[in-house]
């Protein structure tokens, strides 16, 4: 029996990958080893019992006394804080879901791989602050990483066994968020609440606002750069409002190579969960006589100052990735609480990013996790600054 973990159940994607574990069997399919999350923890315990998880671990050490109420009367093994979630990373698993927020996704990412098995990999942060690092421990573990975003899940899938010299660029598609038609003078009053509703896809609050400020796209487009080896000039992004192609691959000879389907994370997680093979899943099949046209059109740069900043980072490579992921962060914790308007979130980032780069080690690629860290940290408080 295939053994499973999942970090960040709680979360939107988590949460869609143990629905799909639940409809192909559950406990009688897969042996789930661990499911983690944050402070919902209610939602962690029915996961972990009804997956009859060896282990649940919150994030949060004082959550712990809670988490273990939760599961009194079953089998499940509570635990709490970073050095659980190491050890329940630690665990052999044929197949792990990185699916949390963050850079907190690192470090059991990197832990996953060491193991072995298939990570499939949702937390963007991963290969935007430390892609030497995670490619690196894939391969000395003998992992195999598959993407979990729908865009990089389409390249994988379009690509296939393509040589990388037989494409000349490939392009991924973004709605536009929930601002997308939104005159540009009225953006600088646009609130939390408005940007946390998304127009076609069902997410978390932080992820959505992302959306609508296209952050989420830069680290999808520097994310691009590092799963494939493709350079930065072989990215576009093109605004697609109904969200059905995802990706597409466009060849040396001039044809491409569309992916397209349902706005439903459910496709690429279930894709990652059974590959190499296909298996049928919960997703609403095509019907493009139903949906009639699709439209498409170039992102403008001054809404969406956030694309500039991505080709800025790759150009120059090193903690770059890292200072732009933990400042994008930052700026966000201070819209959503208030203290800075929407449209100062990038210029929040772009100051960030200039005030760091004249430090020691900027150029460097990372070698090890702590390094990340502290940059991640030095770039929290010069964004907080």
């Amino acid at each position: 029996m295939r053994r499973i973990s999942i970090f960040g159940a709680t979360g939107s994607v988590g949460a869609n990958g143990v629905d799909l574990i639940r409809r192909a069997g559950g406990p009688d399919a897969y042996r789930t080893v661990a499911l983690t999350g944050g402070r919902n923890i209610a939602r962690l315990a029915a996961m972990a019992r009804d997956l009859r998880a060896e282990i649940a671990v919150t994030a949060h050490d004082e959550l712990l006394d809670d988490l273990r109420t939760a599961l009194a009367g079953s089998d499940v093994q509570a635990a709490a804080g970073a050095q659980a979630l190491r050890e329940a990373a630690s665990r052999p698993a044929d197949w792990v879901l990185s699916a949390i927020v963050g850079s907190a996704g690192l470090m059991p990412g990197l832990v996953a791989l060491s193991q072995g098995g298939v990570l499939a990999l949702a937390n963007k942060e991963s290969l935007v602050c430390a892609g030497p690092l995670i490619r690196r421990a894939a391969v000395q573990g003998g992992a195999t990483i598959l993407p979990v975003d729908s865009e990089h899940s389409a390249i994988f899938q379009a690509l296939g066994s393509e040589p990388l010299d037989a494409v000349k660029d490939v392009t991924i598609t973004a709605s536009g968020g929930a601002f997308r038609d939104w005159p540009l003078e009225r953006l600088a009053a646009a609130t939390v609440a408005q940007a946390s509703t998304h127009p076609n896809w069902a997410m978390g609050q932080r992820i959505t606002i992302d959306s609508a400020s296209m952050f989420n796209k830069a680290m999808e487009v520097i994310e691009t750069k590092e799963f494939f080896g493709l350079r930065q000039d072989q990215i576009a992004v093109l605004i697609h409002p109904e969200s059905i192609v995802h990706a597409m691959v466009n060849h040396v000879d001039g044809g491409s190579i569309a992916h397209l389907g349902a706005p439903d994370m459910r496709h690429a997680i279930g894709y990652a969960l059974n590959w190499p093979d296909r298996a049928p899943l919960p997703v609403a099949p095509l019907d493009l006589a139903r949906i009639g046209s699709l439209t498409f059109r170039a992102p403008d740069e001054t809404r969406w100052p956030a694309l500039r900043l991505a080709r800025e980072v790759m150009a120059a490579g090193g903690m770059a990735g890292a200072v732009f992921n933990a400042a994008k962060e930052q700026a966000l914790d201070d819209f959503i609480a208030g203290r800075i308007g929407f449209t100062q979130m990038a210029p929040r980032v772009e100051q960030t990013l200039e005030a760091l780069s004249g430090r020691d080690g900027f150029a460097r690629a990372p070698e090890d996790l702590q390094t990340v860290l502290d940059w991640d940290a030095a770039a929290r408080q010069e964004a907080a600054a």
